[in-house]
């Protein structure tokens, strides 16, 4: 009887750098390094400060994210810069043919999203978003029941999100935080991306938005710290969003009522309210002034822990070696980016903007904003900030 061979090709792990080894940046080279990514490999990290490279000495350094993107070392990059350079490092790496994982936002405004969407270019890079919120149970079980019909038409959207207290301490943790130049805005650039990306992947855009937002009312910044925003959907369904970093103790309440009922969102379970008929029936059949549809209460448990960074990490590896599904296409993330712009620019001109929103005229803006800071930023970032397309002439 001859003997049978059985081959068995290995696959190789993915080459990954990253790029930005700030808060996150090194957060995310800790879990590389302690293994809780399968079939990859951290090969070299990136920061123009050597203090940061020089907390992991056993991963190859680079000082410019150009050196890295060509080195030929890395088949994948993560960019976890500050928020400008989202756009022309993930750029430059998309047209080096590099696989990409960018950080919220990914990009400032709207304008640079669109530049760096047209830059993906290759159906077969792999080019994705850390927008690691949908990972969690609760809020993948909410769009389930939203999209699946069983609330009915949404009514009502109730987001009030003030837990994200921040101390004068921590925005004076880095010269480019809470800086028009440096961030390109305050709580809605960084502390409410997964939220507003969690609005439009679970509720679809709003076709209208007329924000309030304060700047620098908690802190001695020249950015919003605090927003209220009044959100207005095709079908008629309304959101109010309020969120700031100077409220404590904090409140984190998510509140979706619609024709069949109201879910509250809690840690561990959805509280759902249901109607035994349809809001909408009961109010037109009804022959009683002051009655209510009956109603019962269903208490549905969460089960099971958000995968997280690692989990958006690890789908984004399986996505270049087998074509896996990604947590969130980068693609996606122009919409949570538009909601941010449009909420800032609503409140700054003191109108309703209506959707889509003008990217250019939102980037001429925020360019005016820089241009008249009274903040003044170190080099190499305000470099970054006042170049044409916000970050092209600079060198991470």
């Amino acid at each position: 009887m001859g003997e049978i061979v059985a081959e068995f090709s290995v696959m190789k792990p993915i080459r990954i750098g990253i790029v930005g080894i700030g808060n996150i940046g090194a957060f995310h080279t800790n879990n590389f390094l302690e293994g809780k990514v399968a079939n990859v490999e951290l090969t070299a990290i990136c920061d123009i400060n050597p203090a940061a490279l020089a907390r992991f000495p056993n991963v190859k350094h680079f000082f410019r994210s150009e050196d890295l993107i060509r080195s030929g070392e890395i088949d994948g990059i993560l960019i976890a810069t500050p928020h400008y350079f989202h756009t022309t490092i993930g750029i430059a790496a998309l047209q080096q043919g590099l696989h990409v994982l960018v950080e919220k936002p990914i990009s400032v405004h709207k304008a640079d999203c669109e530049r760096l969407i047209a830059a993906h270019q290759n159906p077969k890079q792999v080019f994705a978003a850390m927008f690691d919120t949908r990972t969690e149970p609760r809020y993948i079980k909410l769009r389930e029941l939203v999209q699946s019909g069983e609330l009915g038409q949404i009514k009502r959207i109730n987001w009030i999100l003030t837990n994200w207290f921040r101390s004068d301490a921590y925005y004076a943790s880095s010269n480019w935080r809470a800086t028009w130049a440096g961030e390109g805005g305050g709580i809605l650039v960084n502390q409410l991306p997964h939220d507003l990306d969690l609005l439009q992947w679970i509720f679809g855009m709003p076709s209208r938005v007329r924000g309030f937002c304060g700047i620098g009312r908690y802190h001695d910044i020249e950015v919003e710290d605090e927003i209220n925003a009044y959100l207005e959907y095709p079908n008629g369904a309304t959101a109010l969003l309020t969120a700031t970093t100077g409220e404590a103790p904090g409140t984190d309440r998510r509140e979706v009522v619609g024709d069949r009922g109201r879910v509250i969102v809690h840690a561990d379970r959805l509280e759902f309210t249901r109607t035994e008929t349809p809001t909408s029936e009961f109010c037109r059949t009804t022959p009683q002034s002051f009655a209510t549809p009956g109603s019962w209460e269903i208490s549905i448990p969460i089960h099971g822990k958000a995968g997280r960074h690692v989990e958006v990490i690890q789908r984004f590896v399986n996505a270049i070696q087998n074509g896996a599904p990604l947590v969130a296409r980068a693609e996606e993330g122009i919409a949570s980016v538009e909601l941010a712009n449009a909420i800032l620019y609503s409140s700054m001109t003191e109108q309703t903007v209506e959707l889509p929103l003008d990217g250019a005229a939102y980037e001429a803006f925020l360019k005016t904003k820089i241009a008249t800071s009274r903040f003044r930023l170190h080099e190499p970032v305000a470099k970054a900030a006042t170049s044409v397309d916000m970050g092209a002439s600079f060198k991470h």
